[in-house]
């Protein structure tokens, strides 16, 4: 057991899919979620933040839950813990926040016992909880991810995002489960559809690899998920067929919904053009929406011990003041 008493972590937030990347394509992004934990005497939570308003306060906690299968995993006991959280990751809304929490409260829990468990272990362990490996190897590993998962074990890419790269989210004001987004999805596709995927896919992967944002537009496209979903999101069929000619390189449900996210070239001078279009269109549709400019995160969690590195005396809450953008 190490002799480290308390840890912090950040954890950036997720996209998934990427259009046609059906649960295998991930990218990290600049938004953030915090996690102190330490051992205590009688398990308690500090929450702050407006996500965080509905979060368990009990050992129900996600956090708590995934700590002790980090704990049981490496044999040891740390049945009672001290937590604090502040996230900037809105809840149910597309952005890898379930995926952030696992991903954040296996990495403190692994350093709080020396880190006995490799980052590929956590990834496997994190995956048989979300059942697909493309939120949770975005906020572990940071970058571009691509990964496989057969049921037991995720064989993952990581691929370093394009230097002119950008990403604006669009964040309708309204909660998508993923598992009602999910229902809604048929069970059999056609030989055509899925060959539309897996070679847009493929290119994806690829001009991400190399810089190629001239062939994102082409690439993003999907029949698999989004089509099905576009009724469960006002206005997301008419910014999915547009915002490529409003400075978009393309466009795609961010998830399971129901954010939108468009990958844009930092050097585009549309960019005004672009926020105005996606938020007037969803407002047609009667929906109010809240954009936000997010690079994507070239690092996954990260973990540091409180004792090692002299923040004895800063506060969690005085650490969250000065990390997060006003």
């Amino acid at each position: 057991m190490s002799n480290v008493r308390k840890v912090r972590v950040k954890v950036p937030a997720s996209t998934a899919n990427l259009g046609p990347g059906f649960d295998t394509l991930g990218m990290a992004l600049s938004l953030y979620a915090w996690i102190e934990m330490g051992e205590a005497e009688q398990t308690e939570f500090h929450l702050y933040g407006d996500e965080m308003k509905d979060v368990a306060r009990d050992k129900s906690n996600l956090i708590y839950k995934v700590a002790q299968m980090v704990f049981d995993e490496a044999g040891v006991s740390v049945p009672e813990l001290e937590i604090s959280m502040y996230s900037e990751i809105p809840l149910t809304r597309g952005l890898g926040s379930s995926a952030s929490a696992i991903i954040g409260g296996m990495v403190a829990a692994n350093a709080l016992i020396g880190s006995p468990l490799s980052h590929e272990r956590i990834f496997d362990m994190a995956t048989a909880l979300e059942k697909h490996p493309d939120n949770v190897g975005a906020s572990l590993f940071g970058g571009i991810i691509a990964a496989a998962w057969d049921g037991s074990h995720a064989d993952v890419i990581r691929i370093e995002p394009p230097d002119d790269l950008e990403t604006l989210v669009v964040i309708p004001e309204f909660e998508l489960a993923t598992s009602k987004a999910r229902e809604v999805l048929p069970s059999s596709v056609t030989v055509a559809d899925a060959v539309y995927n897996v070679s847009r896919s493929s290119l994806l992967t690829g001009a991400l690899a190399s810089g190629r944002l001239d062939l994102i537009g082409a690439a993003m496209r999907d029949r698999l998920h989004q089509p099905y979903r576009a009724a469960l999101v006002p206005g997301m069929e008419a910014v999915l067929a547009e915002a490529t000619r409003h400075g978009a390189l393309g466009i795609a449900l961010s998830g399971a919904g129901p954010t939108l996210i468009a990958l844009v070239d930092g050097r585009e001078s549309r960019k005004s053009e672009l926020e105005a279009f996606l938020t007037e269109t969803m407002r047609k549709h009667g929906i109010e929406a809240r954009t936000r400019w997010l690079l994507p995160c070239r690092t996954g969690a990260l973990a540091e011990s409180v004792d090692e590195n002299g923040m004895q005396n800063q506060s969690f809450l005085d650490m969250i003041k000065g990390e997060v953008r006003s």
